[in-house]
Parts: C-alpha cells; sequence; structure tokens
C-alpha cells in the first residue's frame, strides 16, 4: 500500500504483516489518501485527515477479486495426464453418437499412451455395450449364412458363433492392441490425415492397416497388429469346428483381418469422422 498527501511531500510505503495489519510513522498533520493494491484484486483508495499528536486507526479495508482477471486453466503437467486428457476426449467419439469410435486420434501430435492407458482403452472398446451388440447381429449372421456348420443350428449354434466371434474380438484388441503395443512400444490408434489429395489419404488410409506410429513419434511397421491379428486367427483354431481349423483358417482370418482395418482406415478418412458429432479441433491438453 501506499500513502500520499495532498501537499505533494514524498509518499510512503509498506507492506502488510500475516495479519493484514500495517502502519505508517512520522507522518505530518493534514489530510492523506491510501492506496491498497495487491495482486489479482481490485485497488482501494482511502482518505482521511491526521491531527496533531492523533494516532490515526483507518477502518478495515477489503479488497475485491478483480473483474479483469483473466480465467486461469491449470494443464496437466505430465505426458501420462496429458493423455488422460485427450484419451477422455477420445471416448466421447462415436460414430451417430452410440457407436463407439476409440481408436481414432483426431489431434495429430496426440501425446502416446503408456502401458496402463493402452490397456484401459482395450478393455473399454471391450466391454462398450455396442460392441455385444455387434457382435450378436454378426454372429446372427453367420448363423443365416451356414457358416461354420459345425456349430449347428438353433440356440445353441447361434451361442457358439456369438462366443466365436466375441472371442476372436477380444483376443485380437487385447493382444493387437495393448499388449503388443506395451511390449513394442507402438500406439494402437489411427492418426486421422485430413488433409492432402484424395490420392495420398487413400494411400495412407491403407498403408496404415501396416503401418503405425511408434511411441518415440516415429512411423513405423505395425509389428504390433500384424503379430496380433495373426496370434488371434491362431487362437481362434481351439473354439472353431474341426472341419474348419488348421494353418488355411489363421491365414484367411488374419488376411481378413488386415483387409478389413483398410477399409475401416479408409471409412475413418473420408466418412466416419462427418459422422462423429464430438471430434476435438485441436489439442485438448492446451489452453
Amino acid at each position: 500500500m501506499r500513502l500520499t498527501r495532498e501537499d505533494q511531500s514524498p509518499g510512503q510505503e509498506a507492506v502488510t504483516d500475516n495479519n493484514g495489519q500495517f502502519s505508517f510513522a512520522n507522518i505530518a498533520p493534514g489530510p492523506f489518501q491510501l492506496a491498497v493494491t495487491s495482486a489479482s484484486f481490485a485497488k482501494q483508495a482511502f482518505s482521511g485527515t491526521l491531527h496533531s499528536g492523533e494516532n490515526y486507526i483507518v477502518p478495515p479495508i477489503a479488497l475485491t477479486i478483480a473483474t479483469d482477471v483473466q480465467q486461469m486453466r491449470v494443464t496437466p503437467s505430465t505426458q501420462a495426464e496429458v493423455a488422460e486428457e485427450q484419451i477422455k476426449e477420445q471416448e466421447k467419439q462415436r460414430v451417430l453418437a452410440f457407436i463407439p469410435n476409440f481408436y481414432v486420434s483426431y489431434i495429430p501430435k496426440a501425446v502416446p499412451l503408456n502401458s496402463k492407458q493402452k490397456f484401459e482403452l482395450a478393455w473399454k472398446t471391450m466391454l462398450d455395450p455396442i460392441t455385444f451388440g455387434v457382435t450378436a447381429a454378426a454372429a446372427g449372421l453367420e448363423q443365416a449364412d451356414g457358416q461354420y456348420g459345425g456349430y449347428g443350428q438353433g440356440a445353441q449354434g447361434y451361442g457358439k458363433r456369438y462366443g466365436a466371434a466375441y472371442a476372436d474380438m477380444v483376443t485380437s484388441t487385447l493382444i493387437g492392441s495393448a499388449i503388443l503395443p506395451s511390449l513394442l512400444k507402438q500406439d494402437p490408434r489411427y492418426f486421422y490425415k485430413g488433409t492432402g489429395s484424395t490420392r495420398s489419404r487413400l494411400l495412407y488410409a491403407i498403408a496404415n492397416a501396416v503401418i503405425c506410429k511408434g511411441d518415440n513419434g516415429r512411423r513405423q511397421a505395425n509389428y504390433s497388429y500384424v503379430l496380433g491379428d495373426f496370434a488371434a486367427a491362431g487362437i481362434s483354431n481351439a473354439y472353431y469346428p474341426a472341419n474348419d481349423r488348421g494353418a488355411g483358417l489363421t491365414f484367411e482370418n488374419a488376411a481378413i483381418g488386415i483387409g478389413a482395418t483398410a477399409a475401416a482406415n479408409i471409412l475413418q478418412e473420408f466418412v466416419i469422422r462427418k459422422l462423429t458429432p464430438k471430434v476435438p479441433n485441436d489439442d485438448p491438453s492446451k489452453p
């Protein structure tokens, strides 16, 4: 705070103590003015007159928050916290507002996920209600088409097809999007390009079925997905009908998986973004 005099004599400054009290000594009698200031608070002024031999006690002064103080936003201080905030944005991404679209990042320089976050994203995908619904529909189509005849028909056959379809999804997601990406330090997400010519975006989408971004930010062969795809296809031999097992089924399912991923990437690049209501426009970790 600062004390000034109308006679233009030099002013005095003082800082309050821990109790908010202050004092000025050796002040000549006459009119005076106090100016009280503090960071982020509105300035307050008080005027009075000091008489000869008087100890003047100033009434309590309360500062109010300044109306022009800009709102401050606390930003995450660690990479894991930034990634967590970006994941929360991804988990709002649903095609037509209900189909999960968690494994796409519309932030080009998104922070890499740690192992815990990769498993959390996989877990959320596997347990999403829509995942169960899509699996049920796929099992129904397989039964209607007579695929995997060894399962038979009726409720029992449908139940076996449903279990196999869900097991395929779980093993593929868990191995290819969580376990191997954690071990090989690769990012399981598709990074939306959105710029350039149609041809360049098409080639980018197809290539990203076998190419990914490493946790170091560099493009590299997507060993996590390819090996995970073959591993999931190999595991499926344990529960598919005997007539449908073997190396042929493994390679067939793996090839179908890679082709389906390339097709899904093309849809992501040209169609799905337009059908996804809550898409971040920029990095949510920045103010």
